[in-house]
Order: C-alpha cells, then structure tokens, then sequence
C-alpha cells in the first residue's frame, strides 16, 4: 500500500491517487478474494504466497526476457504478480496482517524489480546488441531501488517521504505493459527505448523530490 504525503499541487495529485488506489483495490479484492479462499483451503499461507509470486517473477523474467520472448514472459511474470495482492487478501482473511508480512513483501520485491530489468538486460547484451539498452536499464533500476530506499530511510529517521512521480507501482506497470506491447506487435526497441528513458527521469525527479523533502523536514528541527 502505498502512503502519499504532499502539500500543494502535489496534494491534490495524491488525493486523486488515493481514491484511485482506493476504487483500484476494491476491484481487485473482489476478483481475487476467491482464489485466496483457495489457496487457504489448500493449506498456503500468505507467506508461502508472497515467496511463490517471487519465484515466479524471477523464473519468468531470467528465463524468457534473456530470449527475446517478451510476451510470454510479460504474460508469466504478470500471472505471478497478482499474487503480490493475493498474499494481503489472505492475511486479511485470516486477521493476521503483520509487520513482518510488510517487511518480507517489500524485500522480495526487490528481487522481482532485479529479475525483471536484469532479464531484459541480459537479452540486449547478447543477442539485442544494445549497450545502451544494458545501460538504461541498470540506470532504471538503480534508481528505482534508491526511490525506495530513500523513503525507507526517511521513516526510519521520523521523516515522512513519500510522493514523486515514479512509485514502484508506476514503473513495474509501465515495463510490463511496453515490454509486452513491443513482443505482441513486434514493435521497434526504440518504444522500449523512450519508456526508459521516461522511467530514467521519472525516478531520478522521485529521488531529488524526497532527498529534499527531508530536507525541509530536518531544517526545521
């Protein structure tokens, strides 16, 4: 779940975010809440979820991308990141929502966002003969990992982080959808190309927009 503070304009794009978030939510508990009985019913628990949605992120990521197979391997990772909202329904069923769920989720994750930027590496310094392409997608996740560490840090100081324009949500959407996209239609690199570039920026804009919220945070103490 994600906690946007901002004042300003900025407040009001988190406002339309969280009802966004919020109507987004209720329709995704509802068409997944059953196969979370399910899963309950078989003996699973939102942990083993949380590890099984990983390895099957990661498995499809460095398996199918490093082979030009982008769709499939967008279709096979996707399957598995809905159990990214699976593994909470079932916490939630089960009236056991914990810290530790939070804190296992948010560092698998992170093995999720490397697979899937690593796989697609792999394929541009092989056979898609794309330094460039290798560099933009280190530079894409790099950056993504340090928007999430900023705000981790942040809370860990007292300081409230949140906000920017590329969250976690926002940049593993928009690589599954245009990774996707250019193995469906058998687009040119040059539309994943611009994506990276935007995810680039985008998270680069994030990053300086929390270093200097804390900023004015710690400046007035």
């Amino acid at each position: 779940m994600l906690l946007i503070q901002r004042t300003g304009f900025g407040h009001l794009e988190s406002n339309g975010r969280a009802m966004l978030d919020k109507y987004t939510r209720v329709y995704s508990t509802r068409i997944l809440t059953p196969a979370a009985r399910g899963m309950l019913r078989l003996g699973l628990g939102p942990d083993a979820v949380t590890v099984i949605g990983t390895l099957g992120v990661v498995a499809g990521a460095v398996i199918f991308y490093p082979l030009g197979e982008f769709l499939w391997g967008t279709l096979f990772i996707t399957a598995f990141v809905f159990f990214d909202n699976i593994d909470g329904i079932m916490a939630r069923l089960q009236g056991r929502t914990s810290k530790w769920g939070a804190f296992l989720d948010s560092t698998l994750d992170r093995f999720g966002d490397a697979a899937i930027f690593g796989g697609l590496a792999m394929w541009f310094a092989g056979d898609g003969d794309s330094l460039r392409m290798v560099a933009l997608l280190i530079a894409c996740l790099t950056l993504g990992a340090v928007v999430s560490y900023a705000k981790a840090r942040a809370e860990s100081l007292g300081y409230t982080a949140g906000g920017g324009i590329a969250e976690r949500a926002d940049r593993l959407v928009a690589i599954l959808v245009v990774t996707g996209l250019v193995g469906l239609f058998d687009l040119p690199v040059v539309v994943l190309e611009v994506l990276l570039w935007l995810l680039a920026a985008a998270s680069a804009w994030t990053v300086w927009h929390r270093v200097r919220t804390v900023q004015r945070q710690a400046a007035l103490e």
